[in-house]
């Protein structure tokens, strides 16, 4: 997973998203510059994941196996629970397909807004690639320390409109864990193993 990327032009651009960390880039923020470069650079990648879905009324939780690449489409397919189990969802440019038993469904214009489990996500991938860096620290868990990448709207505000909290292994540059927030209520949380690039 480690690999490094060199590029002028990257690099400004990526200092110039990471404003809002606080100026240069250093500690907590190049790590971040760095991760950001191999993502954006990758050509894709699977995981296993674990996603919890929290709606208020109910929550729900999904075993998937994804595989994820570069030009935007993403493969996922449950595993958890057994009445769902080897379910496929094929999602592509706001779009996507449901598949069982040989049988494609076409399941129309996707509105990532209602943040279902499996759109949740590619839309996490995009925000580690493409999201606007509000925030970015170093926290220690039980594990160790974790690199943690807060993205959203630039005009807004911490706890308004969709954010997304991303967490990092220092080391490996592993994307480890994923939430995506709704004014200030977390919906989707993804806890990604298995994490690979694809070469």
């Amino acid at each position: 997973m480690r690999r490094r990327f060199g590029s002028c032009v990257l690099t400004i651009t990526l200092c110039l998203a990471l404003a809002a960390c606080g100026g240069g880039a250093t500690g907590a923020e190049q790590l971040a510059l760095d991760i950001r470069g191999e993502y954006l650079a990758m050509e894709g990648c699977t995981a296993q994941l674990t996603v919890t879905a929290d709606y208020g009324q109910r929550v729900y939780e999904y075993g998937l196996d994804l595989e994820y690449r570069r030009e935007g489409e993403s493969v996922l397919t449950v595993t958890s629970p057994d009445a769902v189990a080897g379910v496929t969802a094929r999602l592509k440019d706001g779009s996507g397909y449901l598949e069982y038993d040989g049988v494609w469904v076409e399941t129309g214009p996707l509105d990532e807004s209602g943040m279902s489990p499996m759109e949740a996500v590619p839309v996490l991938l995009r925000y580690a690639t493409e999201g606007f860096i509000a925030e970015c620290a170093m926290e220690e868990t039980g594990e160790g320390q974790v690199l943690r990448v807060i993205c959203r709207d630039p005009e807004a505000k911490a706890g308004e409109g969709q954010e997304c909290s991303l967490w990092f292994d220092p080391d490996s540059h592993a994307l480890l864990r994923g939430e995506l927030s709704q004014d200030g209520f977390t919906v989707i949380q993804c806890v990604f193993s298995g994490f690979a690039t694809m070469e």
